[in-house]
């Protein structure tokens, strides 16, 4: 193996969706890696929140180890260089904050019911360019169109190049286009099992991201880059396998081919709507893209084939059959929001939770639906403390780390003096 490659880059998701990790040589690379435990007590700032779960602060911020299979190790983007999607573990134990583990739960949970979840994803992202005034300005591309392909909407060539990046690195990129809106794009791939597709993901962010940096770029998945212009969400597609292999969302018996199974699934996702934020939308700036007539997953409600709806039943049957979930922030923690999402929808088939109507109205200026999602972070992080049944399915631990460091980052933002403070206020007081 070593002979292979001159060097690993072993990876792995913390609570913030930064892919945390170090570079080993190929000849140490069965050796593992440790980072300290103080990490998870992190924020985007750098600054660290006393006492946060998982930081073993009282402790001296010990050590914890990112493991992980030699046959787990996977071609990368750089020259010379493979990668690894690693496990953390603690004392031998799994380590409660992980992302990673916490997914591992949800599918060993659904495994219990014996059903495999497999998992498609769609990526939504910006791309920015210098300002040449130490800043970033939206990509001008003129002659964008929305499904866009070409110079037009690519003129640096870089979705070629992200592309040609993926091809490399094996990851599943299934299709590209240009969105409604200029300069975004949405990336879809193509579905795998959970933990697979969970990877591949959050190694394709990184990735697409390393690639627009090597051009000069900026590649954001932030939920609202631009107030004047549409968000970037990150929508789970979702199917079950059963014990006999079959896709069981499809049922052939029910008149619209959807199985009581998936619509107790659907209720699920639907019941725990608000709480599901706190995980799925994890950023002050996820509520200004979260907002009614946005089609953005706003609402508690499911449809058909309907992008109002924050569950869309897409019109494929049989194989093709699948649960779309569009709440989830672009910026969410890949790992993290799909366990949520998942342990969601496996609380409403364990309790049989009820489906209510489908969603009539056209999501725009009209609609059914009276429930959507907190307003603001803090809300959505009190709705999730609340939901004990959630907190419990995700784990006590990831979710009690989370809730310190968001807390902490709301009261950053609620003591920060914005720009648009400035511009309002102050020529007049």
């Amino acid at each position: 193996m070593s002979s292979e490659f001159n060097r690993l880059r072993v990876l792995w998701p913390d609570h913030l969706g930064l892919a945390r990790g170090k570079y080993v040589p190929a000849a140490l690379a069965e050796n593992g890696v440790r980072h300290c435990t103080g990490t998870w007590a992190l924020g985007y700032d750098r600054g660290m929140t006393p006492e946060t779960p998982g930081s073993h602060w009282s402790e001296g911020l010990p050590d914890f180890d990112a493991t992980y299979e030699m046959s787990d190790i996977r071609p990368g983007w750089e020259a010379g260089t493979r990668v690894v999607v690693a496990d953390l573990m603690r004392l031998g134990e799994p380590f409660g904050p992980s992302p990673r583990h916490a997914l591992r739960r949800a599918i060993a949970d659904w495994r219990e019911l014996g059903y495999r979840p497999f998992v498609g994803m769609e990526f939504e992202a910006y791309v920015f360019e210098p300002d040449h005034n130490g800043g970033w300005r939206p990509l001008d591309t003129p002659g964008a169109f929305v499904y866009g392909t070409g110079p037009s909407v690519d003129p640096h060539g870089l979705i070629d190049a992200i592309w040609d990046a993926c091809r490399e690195a094996e990851i599943p990129l299934e299709s590209v286009n240009s969105e409604y809106d200029t300069p975004q794009f949405e990336f879809t791939l193509r579905y795998s099992d959970a933990l697979r597709a969970a990877d591949e993901g959050f190694l394709f962010k990184v990735l697409a991201r390393e690639v627009a940096h090597r051009q000069g770029l900026l590649l954001t998945f932030m939920g609202k880059p631009l107030s004047d212009r549409g968000g970037s969400g990150l929508h789970f597609n979702i199917s079950f396998r059963n014990e006999g292999d079959e896709n069981a969302i499809f049922d052939a018996d029910q008149d619209d081919g959807v199985s009581v199974f998936a619509k107790h699934a659907v209720a699920g996702m639907l019941e725990h709507h608000q709480s599901l934020a706190g995980l799925c939308a994890p950023t002050v700036n996820a509520y200004k893209r979260l907002r009614p007539a946005s089609l953005s997953g706003y609402w508690a409600n499911w449809g058909y084939d309907h992008r109002g709806a924050t569950v869309r039943i897409p019109p494929d049957r049989g194989e093709g059959s699948r649960l779309e979930h569009r709440l989830t922030d672009g910026a969410a923690v890949v790992h993290t929001a799909m366990a949520a999402v998942l342990q969601a929808a496996r609380l409403g088939v364990v309790n049989k939770t009820p489906l209510g109507p489908k969603e009539s109205g056209n999501g725009l200026d009209t609609i059914d639906a009276t429930v959507g999602v907190p307003p603001s972070l803090s809300d959505a992080l009190d709705a999730l403390e609340a939901d004990q049944d959630l907190v419990d399915a995700v784990g006590a631990e990831l979710v009690a780390q989370h809730l310190a460091v968001k807390r902490s980052e709301w009261e950053r933002y609620m003591g920060a003096t914005t720009d648009w403070e400035m511009r309002e206020y102050l020529p007049f007081l």
